[in-house]
């Protein structure tokens, strides 16, 4: 199955902070390389991300045997985003990192911090849907890593048949179906606040509602002219996170929970829906490969069953910093991530969990249920819309923090919209957006 993306997607932005960190090693397809060049890459410390890293980086070695690929891990959520810009501003970033597209990416300074790949040959397999976000002025800065992905719900099959549930449509049908799963004693919505970035599902995943209902919004919010706190449909996402919460429908230690506790819940049937990014899914498949077509996947409900949209992710970028002394090295490794041997490499390591964006690459017949959930809403553009941080360059860094409030019963939904907004006019006014200032 091939994914030909149909949508030119804009260029954005997004928010970092700053930390000290201790960064683990690991070299990958060998023990070292006395005879030729060893490059270091730095990539989250999620098990997914590493698996696949390593996978790359042996199967690179083995067709470049001069050069061996050194891996390092950072975290993720704010204290990740803190040392990837920490590293750049002291010069002392890996040779190759990744990082994500989007809002983040333009935050990095990437102008001034990161080598262009404009005209390298390699960049003709990139997608041009992928383009736009590793954008800055008149250059691109990275290659995609990953596939494609989803803010959606992934969700236990097993339970929703136990219990004759049918896929929600709308908000009213998955709040019917969370009580139905509380009653028969399953934790209806997992949350994991533990891990406090995926506390923000609610309102991301649920911005292809928002398109859906006012198609204007991210060019309006870029320009100062709409609000989360104010718009009718934006702060939705905001009310059914203190909805669920009143409900009582999260597990009762949502707060101590983890990511990976939260995936093994899922994958045991101990919990039945978890609002995720869907790139929890390799990770599903290493930890829980006999549980993996058990979980399917459908988009956060909104309003209209007749739209019911998907919000989608694109993938995470490779980018060289400009502080490496390994260039051309460094250069080759990103035009085998960027190829379909590339592409390869990950299937087998972690399976793919959407759409590659890089030409020539498959998908094999086998992907994951909730995949194949996935693909019908990537394959019609009219079903599914980019995240916000793919379309604006408007994204404040305490959203995660703003979230779990909400969801904890500490902070209303109209007052966490509107100190995330506040929040946001903060972030545009150091990006000197017009209209902010």
């Amino acid at each position: 199955m091939t994914f030909t993306p149909k949508r030119r997607w804009p260029a954005i932005a997004g928010s970092v902070t700053a930390a000290a960190l201790v960064l683990t090693g690991c070299s990958a397809g060998g023990s070292g390389n006395s005879d030729g060049k060893t490059i270091t890459w730095l990539v989250d410390n999620t098990e997914n991300t590493i698996t696949y890293a390593e996978k790359l980086a042996e199967d690179f070695h083995a067709a470049n045997p001069d050069i061996t690929v050194e891996i390092e891990t950072r975290p993720q959520g704010g204290d990740g985003d803190n040392i990837v810009k920490t590293r750049l501003a002291t010069g002392d970033m890996a040779d190759v990192f990744s990082y994500n597209t989007g809002s983040l990416f333009q935050q990095i300074n990437p102008e001034q911090n990161l080598i262009p790949l404009t005209g390298e040959p390699f960049m003709d397999n990139v997608s041009e849907s992928f383009t736009p976000v590793v954008t800055a002025g008149d250059n691109a800065y990275g290659v995609p890593v990953g596939t494609g992905s989803a803010g959606a719900v992934l969700y236990n099959k097993k339970v929703y048949e136990e219990l004759g549930l049918s896929v929600p449509k709308t908000w009213d049908e998955f709040m019917e179906n969370s009580r139905k799963i509380k009653e028969s004693g399953t934790a209806a919505i997992i949350q994991s606040y533990q891990t406090t970035w995926t506390s923000q599902l609610f309102v991301l995943g649920d911005f292809a509602n928002v398109a859906a209902a006012n198609p204007t919004f991210a060019e309006d919010y870029t320009a100062n002219k709409v609000k989360y706190a104010t718009d009718p449909a934006a702060v939705k996402g905001f009310e059914h996170l203190e909805e669920a919460y009143k409900a009582g429908l999260f597990n009762d230690d949502f707060a101590s929970t983890t990511y990976p506790q939260a995936l093994e819940r899922l994958a045991n049937g101990e919990g039945a829906q978890y609002p995720i990014l869907s790139f929890a899914l390799p990770e599903l498949k290493v930890s829980y490969p006999d549980q993996l077509n058990d979980i399917g996947l459908f988009p956060l409900p909104g309003d209209d069953p007749a739209k019911n949209p998907l919000t989608v992710w694109l993938p995470g970028g490779v980018y060289l910093p400009k502080s490496t002394e390994n260039v051309e090295e460094a250069k080759k490794f990103l035009a085998f991530i960027a190829s379909s041997e590339g592409c390869e490499s990950q299937t087998e390591a972690v399976g793919a969990n959407g759409p590659y964006l890089v030409e020539g690459c498959d998908l094999p017949d086998d992907v994951p249920t909730a995949v194949k959930d996935m693909l019908p809403y990537f394959e019609d553009e009219t079903r599914n819309s980019p995240a916000l941080e793919f379309l604006s360059p408007v994204k404040g860094p305490a959203l995660e923090q703003i979230t779990v409030e909400v969801g904890s019963g500490i902070r209303s939904a109209k007052d966490g919209a509107a100190l995330y907004d506040a929040d946001v006019t903060k972030q545009a006014k150091q990006l000197n957006l017009p209209g902010w200032n």
